[in-house]
């Protein structure tokens, strides 16, 4: 085991109406970082400008201001190795896991915390204001339970993308579905699939789903214990296993599309190196607090 140490901050007073005065939440982030990587072996370590890119998504998460307190969840000693070398904190969990959801929920079952955030540890350029923003969410309203962010999509690359995930949404801004099909399909568009998608666009109706989540913690141990769902196998979407059980997700939308790359391949480390470089070259720093432009 890695001793290491421990993030600590002002906890939050949330107010929530059905209790009498505010009331004191413990708001805790985990970071589910797995060495092995089919696409990208070792991708937590993976250097970018100087750094592992679990170290750049541990060190941008940080700034959220909800936070109480951030650790990194792995099976791999040379990852927890990695995050106490920057002064992290790790937390060693089970090799078997299937999911990150499943990682983020053996480590709150060993912490005291009334929400917890599943920040990815694939996404090196995040928006720590997403995190709040989607903390928030959750916070402000004791009726949300599971809360997740979109951006506005605006290329149609992206849009077609089965690797860009889309996510439609209800009056109440409660997820309908998550696709990685270009979602909503407009029908008066002539020209096929492509110049629906455009349509979509134009319309401001197409959002990209980024992949963080905010659980209160019965929420997070009960989508731990579900079974998966036939959507979710096909899609390969974890979250539709949620909406197949009934569970509401909250969607709170970001309004510019910066600070959301996975990376998943060769390809998405080039291009976030690369863009880290470009903000770092014009800002004049080391690529540390950068924000980039990741628009196409």
């Amino acid at each position: 085991m890695v001793r290491t140490s421990r993030l600590t901050r002002e906890r939050r007073l949330a107010t929530i109406t059905h209790y009498r005065g505010p009331i004191l939440l413990a708001i805790v982030a985990i970071i589910p970082a797995r060495f092995l990587s089919t696409r990208l072996p070792g991708k937590p370590l993976s250097d970018i400008l100087g750094k592992p890119m679990i170290q750049r998504v541990y060190e941008r998460a940080s700034r959220a201001r909800s936070l109480d307190r951030l650790l990194v969840a792995t099976d791999d000693e040379r990852v927890a190795a990695a995050v106490a070398g920057f002064g992290g904190e790790v937390v060693m969990t089970s090799p078997h896991h299937a999911s990150g959801t499943d990682r983020l929920a053996e480590v709150a079952r060993s912490i005291d915390a009334s929400i917890l955030v599943n920040v990815q540890g694939d996404e090196p350029l995040l928006d720590p204001e997403g995190i709040d923003a989607a903390v928030g969410a959750v916070t402000r309203d004791p009726a949300v339970a599971l809360a997740t962010l979109s951006l506005p999509l605006s290329d149609p690359e992206e849009m077609m993308a089965p690797g860009v995930v889309k996510v439609v949404v209800d009056e109440s801004g409660d997820a309908l579905y998550f696709s990685r099909s270009p979602i909503p399909f407009v029908r008066s568009a002539k020209g096929g699939p492509l110049a629906g998608a455009r349509a979509a666009m134009e319309l401001g109706i197409a959002r990209k789903h980024v992949g963080l989540y905010v659980y209160r913690r019965e929420a997070l141990q009960r989508f731990a214990s579900l079974a998966p769902s036939p959507l979710e196998e096909a899609e390969g979407l974890e979250q539709l296993r949620a909406l197949h059980h009934g569970m509401k997700i909250r969607v709170t939308p970001l309004h510019t599309n910066t600070g959301s790359v996975a990376v998943d391949t060769p390809e998405d480390l080039e291009r976030v190196r690369a863009l880290l470089g470009a903000a770092a070259r014009e800002q004049g720093t080391k690529g540390e607090d950068c924000r980039p432009n990741t628009s196409s």
